[in-house]
Order: C-alpha cells, then sequence, then structure tokens
C-alpha cells in the first residue's frame, strides 16, 4: 500500500521578482541560479488565482488546520499595495472553512511605511525583517546598488512595526550570520529592536562555493559566533525566541526540529514564482542553475504532484535519505545532515553539509549548556477521567450533560499540563525560577495552579510553541507562575518580563505600563498583588493602567469571563478585537445574559453541558461586510470567539455551534473516529468539499444549529423554513457520514447517534 503523501503546508509566494537593493550574498540574484531573469516582475492575476485554489484544494484534501504562506521576492512591496491585498483575499477565500492562514511577508524594510501597516493590519499579515546588526555589520551586504546604506530605512520599518498599534504585526528579525562582525555587538543591536523572534542564517554555500573562513579563526568560526551570541541570549533570560537554538534544544529532548535547516521532519515547504511555476527551497539557487526547478506550474499541477517530484521526495525520507557519514554521526538527529542545499558537491547532494564542522561543535556545545540538571516536571496523567460508556453515548448524540463535559475538561487540563511538561523539556532551561514555582505550586496549591492551567489560551500557547510558533516565548511560563502565585496568596515573587510596556497575567489581566521597563517582580499575597518595574517603580490592582478579565455574571450563579487582553488569544480563525470599551462591554454583557436565558429555556439538553465547560468568550472583530463570524480554536478547550452578531438570539445560536466543535475537539484528542489518512472530499452543507474530519465536525455542530431552529419554529414562521433547510442537510451530511466508509467502530457509533437525534425531527410538523 503507498504511504500517503506528506501535505506540505508552508508556501513561499514570490510576488515580485525583483528587488530594490543589491546584497552581495543574496543567493537569488548573486549565486548559481539565474531563473529570476526570464520571470515576470509582478505576480499576474491568473497566477494568483491558480495558485490561491491549489492551496485551497491541498488544504482541503489532506484536511489541514492551518498553512503558512510567506509573500516574497524579490523585494515583495515592490509589487504594491493593491496586489498585495488581492492575493491576501483570494488565499483566505480559497481555504477551507477549519483552515487558518497564517499570512506572512518579508521584507528588506526600505518600504515599509504606514500605509502598508495599516494595510497589514487589516488583512492580518505579519511582518519580517532582513537586518544582519548596526550599521556596520548590516552594511557589509544589505546595501543599494549604488553603495548607500540601508540602514536608517530598516530601522525606520523598525521603529513602525514597535509602536503599539502595529506590534502585533512585528513577526521577527532575519540575521545572515557573518563571523567578520562582532557577534555580541550583532545580538545587542537586534536585541534593542526587541524582536518577538530572531533567526541567525548560515550563509548559503557549497562544497564548490565555500563560505568564508578567515584565517586564524579556527575550524569552526560558524560555532564559535552562533555560541557566543548564546552566551549573551542565555544571560539575558532568553528575551526573544532564536530558532537555530530553540531548535537544538528541540532535538536533544526528542522532539522536532524546526524547519529544514536542522532536525531529521521531512521538508513541507514549496516556492511558487511570480509565473505560476512551482519551485523548490529557494536556498537550492546556490547549487547550480536550474538546482530548484520542478518543471510544475499552478495551472497543470497540484501541490500533491509537487508533493511527488523527485526533489521534494529526496527531502522527506529523514535519516534514510542521508550519506553514511552523516546516518553515523552521533548527533544526526540534531543536525539532520544540514540544509540540503549545503551538501552540494560534484553534482550531487549525497554529501556531509560543509558547515559539517561547524553544526557538530554547535550542537556538542549547546548540550553541553545544558547538561545541567533540570528538576523533573511534576508526573502528568495525559489521559485524565475515563468516560463511562452512557457518557460516550451522550456525546455520540451531540449532546453530553455537566459530568460528562466536566470529564472533557479534567481530560484537557490533563493533557494542557502534558505539553506544559514537554514546553519546558525542549526548552534547554536549567535553574528556571519560574518552572521550580510551578512544580512547587503544584504540590501545595494544586487548585491555584488548575486554575490558571485551565485558562484556554494556556495550551493554545503551548501548543504553538511545540510547534516551533517563534512567537510563542518562553516568558509566558513566568507569566503562568506569577498568576498560579497570586491566586495562591503565599506571598511568592517571580520576575516576570514586561513586553511591549505591558505585564500580562493569564486568567487575572494586563497592566499597561509603557515606558521601557523589561521585567517586573510581582508578588502575590493574601491581600493582594503588587509588581515592581525594574525602575524601581511599585504598582499593583489599584492602579488604573490595571485592565483586568472582566467576568459576566449570568443567572444561576454562572460566570464567563469576556476574555480582551490575552496576547495569547489569537488563537482562532479571525482577528481578535482589542480591549472593549465600556459600552461596547455593556452591550456584551446584556447580550449574554439574554443568550444565556434563552439557551435555558429552549435547547436545555445542550445547554446544560455548554455551562459546565465554556468559561471564556473571546470577541472577535467584525467579519467582512458585517457578516457574522465565530470560532472554537483547536487547542483552546472552554473558549469561543465571536464577533458580537446584531441579536442575542444569533449571539445564542452561535455560542451552541461554536461549543460543539469544542467538545468534538476534547473527544478527538482521546479517541479516533475517523481514518486521519482518508484523503477524499465530501460534499454537504452546501459547502465547498471537505476532509473527513471537517464533515464530522460539521455534522456534529450542526446538531446543535438544527435543534436551535427546531424548538423555536413553534413559535417563529422564519424559524420554520431555517428548521426544514437545516434538518433536510443534517439529514443528508448523516448519511453521507455513515456511509462514507472511514469511520473507525466508535465513529459509526457517533453516526447513529445523530442519527438517532435527526430522525426525530423529520417527523416534526412544521
Amino acid at each position: 500500500m503507498t504511504p500517503p503523501l506528506p501535505p506540505l503546508t508552508q508556501v513561499v509566494l514570490k510576488v515580485h521578482s525583483r528587488c530594490d537593493l543589491a546584497c552581495d550574498h543574496c543567493y537569488v540574484y548573486e549565486h548559481a541560479d539565474t531563473g529570476w531573469r526570464s520571470r515576470p516582475r509582478v505576480i499576474g492575476d491568473a497566477a494568483v488565482a491558480r495558485a490561491a485554489e491549489r492551496i485551497g484544494e491541498h488544504a482541503a484534501a489532506h484536511g489541514l488546520t492551518a498553512v503558512r504562506v510567506v509573500l516574497h521576492g524579490g523585494e515583495p512591496l515592490m509589487a504594491g499595495p493593491a496586489v498585495i491585498r488581492r492575493v491576501a483575499r483570494a488565499l483566505r477565500a480559497a481555504l477551507p472553512e477549519v483552515c487558518e492562514l497564517d499570512l506572512r511577508v518579508h521584507t528588506n524594510g526600505v518600504r515599509l511605511s504606514p500605509a502598508y501597516c495599516e494595510l497589514f493590519d487589516e488583512l492580518g499579515i505579519r511582518v519580517g525583517l532582513s537586518l544582519d546588526g548596526g550599521r556596520a555589520a548590516n552594511d557589509r551586504h544589505r546595501r543599494f546598488a549604488d553603495g548607500r546604506s540601508s540602514h536608517p530605512q530598516v530601522l525606520r520599518a523598525v521603529g513602525l512595526l514597535r509602536e503599539p498599534r502595529f506590534r502585533h504585526l512585528y513577526a521577527g528579525l532575519l540575521c545572515t550570520v557573518d563571523v567578520a562582525n562582532d557577534p555580541v555587538a550583532v545580538y545587542r543591536a537586534l536585541a534593542e529592536l526587541e524582536p518577538p523572534a530572531v533567526d541567525f542564517l548560515l550563509p548559503h554555500a557549497t562544497w564548490e562555493r565555500p563560505p568564508q573562513r578567515p584565517a586564524g579563526a579556527g575550524a569552526t568560526p560558524y560555532a564559535h559566533w552562533l555560541l557566543a551570541v548564546h552566551r549573551r541570549w542565555e544571560a539575558d533570560g532568553r528575551p526573544f525566541a532564536v530558532r537555530t537554538f530553540d531548535s537544538v534544544h528541540r532535538t536533544l529532548s526528542g522532539l522536532p526540529g524546526l524547519g529544514e535547516a536542522l532536525g531529521l521532519e521531512p521538508v513541507d515547504l514549496v516556492v511558487l514564482e511570480t509565473d505560476g511555476t512551482y519551485e523548490q527551497a529557494d536556498s537550492l539557487r546556490t547549487a547550480y542553475d536550474g538546482a530548484p526547478a520542478t518543471g510544475m506550474d499552478v495551472f497543470r499541477h497540484s501541490l500533491d504532484d509537487v508533493a511527488r517530484h523527485p526533489g521534494t521526495a529526496a527531502r522527506q525520507t529523514g535519516l534514510a535519505g542521508l550519506n553514511a557519514t552523516c546516518r553515523a554521526c552521533p548527533v544526526v538527529r540534531s543536525c539532520g545532515g544540514g540544509l540540503y542545499a549545503h551538501r552540494y558537491r560534484d553534482g550531487s547532494f549525497d554529501h556531509p553539509s560543509v558547515y559539517c564542522a561547524d553544526l557538530r561543535a554547535l550542537i556538542d556545545g549547546l548540550a553541553a549548556r545544558a547538561g545541567a540538571v533540570r528538576r523533573p516536571a511534576p508526573p502528568v496523567d495525559v489521559a485524565g477521567p475515563e468516560l463511562s460508556d452512557s457518557q460516550l453515548g451522550e456525546l455520540a448524540m451531540g449532546l453530553g450533560g455537566p459530568q460528562t463535559v466536566r470529564a472533557l475538561a479534567r481530560s484537557q487540563l490533563a493533557l494542557t499540563r502534558a505539553m506544559l511538561a514537554a514546553v519546558h523539556g525542549s526548552s534547554g532551561l536549567t535553574g528556571s525560577a519560574a518552572w521550580d514555582l510551578l512544580a512547587d505550586l503544584d504540590a501545595a496549591e494544586p487548585g491555584a495552579l488548575d486554575a490558571v492551567l485551565a485558562h484556554p489560551y494556556v495550551r493554545s500557547w503551548a501548543a504553538r510553541r511545540l510547534s516551533g510558533d517563534p512567537g510563542a516565548g518562553l516568558g509566558t511560563l513566568a507569566e503562568l507562575a506569577a498568576a498560579a502565585a497570586v491566586l495562591a496568596g503565599r506571598g511568592d515573587t517571580v520576575a516576570v518580563p514586561v513586553r511591549e510596556g505591558v505585564l500580562h497575567l493569564p486568567t487575572l489581566g494586563r497592566l499597561v505600563l509603557g515606558g521601557g521597563a523589561r521585567e517586573a517582580l510581582v508578588t502575590g499575597g493574601r491581600t493582594g498583588w503588587t509588581a515592581r518595574t525594574d525602575d524601581g517603580a511599585l504598582t499593583g490592582p489599584g492602579d488604573p493602567r490595571w485592565q483586568p478579565v472582566r467576568r459576566i455574571g449570568l443567572a444561576g450563579g454562572r460566570v464567563l469571563a469576556l476574555e480582551d487582553v490575552d496576547p495569547q488569544r489569537a488563537a482562532h480563525r479571525w482577528p481578535v478585537a482589542d480591549r472593549l470599551g465600556a459600552a461596547e462591554y455593556a452591550r456584551w454583557a446584556r447580550d449574554l445574559a439574554e443568550a444565556a436565558d434563552l439557551l435555558d429555556r429552549d435547547l436545555p439538553e445542550y445547554a446544560a453541558g455548554l455551562w459546565a465547560g465554556l468559561t471564556t468568550v473571546t470577541p472577535l472583530r467584525p467579519g467582512p461586510d458585517g457578516r457574522d463570524v465565530s470560532s472554537a480554536a483547536r487547542q483552546a478547550f472552554g473558549a469561543v470567539g465571536i464577533a458580537r452578531p446584531r441579536t442575542a438570539p444569533g449571539l445564542a445560536l452561535l455560542l451552541a455551534h461554536e461549543f460543539q466543535h469544542v467538545k468534538l475537539g476534547a473527544v478527538l484528542d482521546r479517541w479516533e473516529l475517523y481514518d486521519r489518512g482518508d484523503t477524499r472530499l465530501f460534499e454537504a452543507f452546501d459547502l465547498s468539499p471537505r476532509p473527513i474530519g471537517s464533515l464530522f465536525q460539521a455534522v456534529y455542530a450542526h446538531l446543535a444549529v438544527t435543534a436551535f431552529w427546531g424548538t423555536r419554529a413553534l413559535a417563529d414562521e422564519s424559524a420554520q423554513a431555517r428548521f426544514t433547510h437545516w434538518r433536510a442537510l443534517t439529514d443528508e451530511a448523516v448519511d453521507l457520514l455513515a456511509t462514507s466508509g472511514a469511520l473507525t467502530p466508535l465513529g459509526h457509533r457517533f453516526a447513529t447517534g445523530a442519527r438517532d437525534s435527526v430522525d426525530p425531527w423529520l417527523k416534526a410538523t412544521v
């Protein structure tokens, strides 16, 4: 049986094929490949439309929940705002509803302006910038064609991204290593710009075009350079993510690496040029003319076709695809043989990396520094409590009472704890005061710790961290420890990072300090808490700059957090709203109270479980053209995201709909309901064809939707039409699910349960 193709989840989309700088180390224009000369300067409308369609169909066929697209060049900002807007809209329209688009642009920064930043804010595009250090270091290579410095323009661009209104767009900095530059000076120049992440890249080179190795610098100058940066980074408390270091720490702990440069994971990236042709990784341009070519394009070939290409397949085979020297190396699982392009010699890539000695010295050095004994994580029950057969039966029908949903919540908490332990284990942290305090609180005040760890966005942060997202910094561990210490009231003091002028305490709120504070000492006691910043200022929850998480009391003593301050809440498919003003908060409180009463009255069999598991509502920005939008983030049990609809009944419907996704997601964390390798697409609910997992989610959510309109149909003529519409579509979808041939035995039980829920509706007279 042929194994399923690994999906391509990252696309580098070239929107402009020329550049306004003349960097002498550029692999696109200065190395072996010359393919850029024959390509259109700007991507055309036909290529945009077809590329979006190909990405969308690939996401649907493989059931992808997220796709990353990086707008690239050349210099992508030379394409102009209209092209970038057209690309972003085409991509979002083409992706399945359940697939999140992580859209980014990588730029040299020269053309970045407030107008571009406003456009990126509107379109949800994060920005990465190329910068090699201070002015002298940067200008060794990154100059205009006439020799002028580009450094002032790049600093201006970074300044824009550091402004509070645009800070959320700041994805990080990319720095190409030059061993002629002072590593500590480069580090300090970058650290002063407060990036969320920095990626230090080895300059592209091969055995036929080896990297610069200055006389007297020893055999491994690149390792020494990076280890010098690592020492300074560690001493500063790891103020931002560094992908190279994080990747090595992860692989030393047995976790996957972060990207194709290190580690043995299959490469999941493809490049799309301005003429619609597919290419392999851009780094291959350094090998020989035509090295990245595939002979394929978006007009004739799918992304699955590209995944089958021999060049792509060669980077999918892990350890087996390396030469004998690499396979026998003790650090191969961290190194992965190095970047594929850097292995090129005499017409073949079957060699160790030209940086082999440097990579070995770097990995050994980082392993030695991480060798101190770490405090072990507390034991974790990953599975959590078992569910009885009757509880599974409730869930199979789309329902689930309070005890059943609370059991799911306990299971999710156990999973969050396991993921938190994995984050710590892969971090390389030694002597972490935050982790030690978390372990102490787990033993002495487990209730306080659980109250923080049950916050939905703790797990979403941990999932991002474990997936290698450079924006998921380790400072969150200190924030969690501080929040739990405040709830415990023991008087513990925790050093917490102040990011973008804000001190955040998960589940509690945020303190908007502004200014230059980088850290605060948070002390929680029985009478409250205080925060002392590194400039000596003392403050606490009585400060007018404190923005607490506001909680809305509902009938029956129930409480919902209206979460509009947590920086991790941006886990939803749609952009989150900013902090609500007093008037909008009052509207939310009014509508949530009315929606809760309506659910209790008209949908009690669903409402009872919903109130046992729903803890958090995150306001979203209004959808396109003002339409209702809502979301259940897969890694955030207990939370739903909603743009407040015009009516309270509309809000009630969205709450019921999204919590169905929340419940089913928790079930899928414990049990297999369908064959995840089934790549067929199924058409239901008048939506675009979708994979079996999306069909299952749609059926489960629409059980609550149909029930909602069924109860309202008794007294509302417009509801009667909607009930008739949804019961017919749900009936058809349940049949499609049951006969799909993709379900496990438990999945069949859920399909039978859905049928048991639908059949009575079919007999109802409207």
